[in-house]
């Protein structure tokens, strides 16, 4: 019996250190803990986490409390009625450190109620995932903050661009201010009107004498407009022979006259899509004007020799110098072709009208011809500013560029003399010399008479500054054109002597 005995507990302490080794080998916590809560045993690595706890109770080293845990409130769930035990649970071990745990409850060797506790250190993994999480955070609040300031600044962006939107469109009233010198009332005035108009596909008549800038106007008008990527076309109907003009424009067929080899397109189909700029629009025939009457109201041209009407897509700008109301109660221009051209009408006034922009505009020049001319040149003196002043323009900006070009070319040490206007300033020395004798031919005549021979000089001079052209005459002069025709008779003066060449 003794021998039995002997064997029995050589065996359980072999058993017993055998565990010790096993359980000293896991790299997990090891805690065997009695129904008392009096820790039994402790593995290598849990001592060396916790310390060597045996014989201590449970809640003082993992609980800090110096009674056992409330029912239920037992960190590792010992006591839990609902039996937790082989789950894999999770908590923070005293306030220290992060873990994983499972608890078994088994019968000790003395029948006696124990528990194993088995604990696994993922404060490391914890740590990384809480740092993770933290990150993940400071990424959404970062994102908010992001997307918060890309909102703010999407708002300004929208607000920017309605001011930008609203300033280009306020800058849009000052079309061609670079082009269009001057401060004028009426150059304001119609600044303003090309901004109203340019953008619609309107037909536009623009009237004005020579040399007023109206090839300007529907350049700025083109610019300005939807077809501004599309073809513009400029087109001088004076500058082409009647007898060219039709074919020219629409363009003929093969066999249509003698030479034409081979088919052509007119200048409408070329532009097609675009717009074309019909200048001295008031010179054309009625043929021609019945032909473009075609283009105006129904969008078709027939080439020369073919029956066959081509449809196109054409914006039609045209110009003129002469007054073709007048031309109309002269039954020289059509009323319909006119009243289709003349949808919207931008007048331009002659230079005399606007002697503000004067000055303006010569400097304009002056710095046009210096650089080109390669000439020192800074400024107009006074005494060429007054004779510019003093001067009625019959010629308009036109002629003020050719005397400034003039003027500037044959400077001498960086100035502009009143002699190097020219005929400017022959005239201002002959009205001098003239005035004392100018009177001689009133006298010992009846004030009837000597009005009769005034007003001649008045309507040749004016005819002579308008070279010829009766309708402008008419406009300067503020006279019916019927009066006009019949003082002309009276004092035999013929227009056609100063028509230009």
């Amino acid at each position: 019996m003794q021998k039995m005995l002997t064997g029995s507990k050589k065996e359980i302490s072999r058993l017993a250190h055998n565990n010790k080794v096993l359980l000293d080998l896991l790299p997990d916590m090891l805690l065997i803990i009695k129904d008392d809560f009096v820790i039994e045993h402790m593995n290598a690595v849990a001592v060396s986490k916790l310390g060597d706890q045996h014989g201590r109770k449970c809640y003082q080293i993992i609980a800090g409390l110096e009674g056992p845990c409330e029912t239920g409130m037992c960190p590792f769930n010992c006591q839990n009625p609902e039996q937790l035990y082989g789950q894999m649970l999770e908590r923070k071990l005293n306030n220290t450190f992060y873990v994983e745990y499972c608890y078994v409850p088994f019968k000790g060797y003395r029948r006696d109620n124990l528990t194993l506790l088995v604990i696994r250190d993922i404060s490391d993994k914890k740590l990384h995932e809480i740092e993770l999480e933290k990150y993940n955070k400071n990424i959404e609040r970062i994102l908010k903050e992001k997307i918060a300031v890309l909102q703010e600044s999407e708002a300004e962006r929208q607000q920017l661009y309605q001011e930008v939107n609203y300033l280009k469109k306020e800058a849009e009233r000052f079309v061609g201010r670079e082009k269009m010198i001057g401060e004028s009332k009426p150059i304001h005035a119609l600044r303003e009107k090309i901004h109203q108009v340019a953008a619609s596909d309107a037909t536009i008549l623009i009237t004005g004498e020579s040399g007023t800038g109206k090839e300007l106007v529907a350049d700025l008008v083109h610019r300005h407009s939807s077809r501004a990527d599309k073809p513009y076309l400029k087109f001088n109907c004076a500058a082409v022979a009647e007898n060219l003009l039709e074919s020219d424009l629409f363009g003929y067929e093969k066999g249509a006259f003698t030479g034409a080899t081979t088919s052509r397109k007119g200048k409408f189909e070329e532009v097609d899509g675009g717009t074309i700029f019909l200048d001295e629009i008031g010179d054309i025939s009625p043929k021609m004007q019945a032909s473009l009457l075609r283009v105006l109201q129904d969008g078709e041209i027939i080439r020369l020799g073919s029956n066959r009407p081509i449809s196109i897509d054409v914006r039609i700008i045209s110009a003129t110098n002469t007054n073709l109301s007048v031309a109309m109660e002269a039954g020289k221009f059509r009323d319909d072709l006119y009243f289709r051209l003349n949808v919207i009408n931008l007048n331009l006034v002659p230079l005399r009208e606007r002697n503000e922009d004067i000055v303006l505009l010569a400097m304009n020049f002056l710095i046009k011809y210096r650089e080109r001319f390669n000439k020192e040149v800074t400024y107009l003196p006074n005494s060429v500013v007054e004779k510019l002043l003093e001067y009625n323009w019959p010629g308009n900006v036109r002629e003020l560029e050719n005397v400034i070009q003039r003027a500037v070319l044959l400077s001498k040490n960086g100035m502009i003399s009143p002699r190097a206007l020219g005929f400017l300033q022959k005239k201002a020395v002959h009205d001098q010399t003239d005035d004392a004798t100018s009177m001689k031919k009133f006298l010992n005549r009846s004030l009837k008479e000597s009005v009769s021979i005034f007003e001649a000089e008045v309507i040749t001079s004016t005819l002579k500054k308008c070279s010829g052209k009766v309708d402008n005459a008419v406009r300067q002069l503020g006279l019916p054109k019927t009066t006009f025709y019949e003082k002309m008779k009276r004092y035999g003066i013929n227009p056609k002597q100063w028509n230009e060449k």
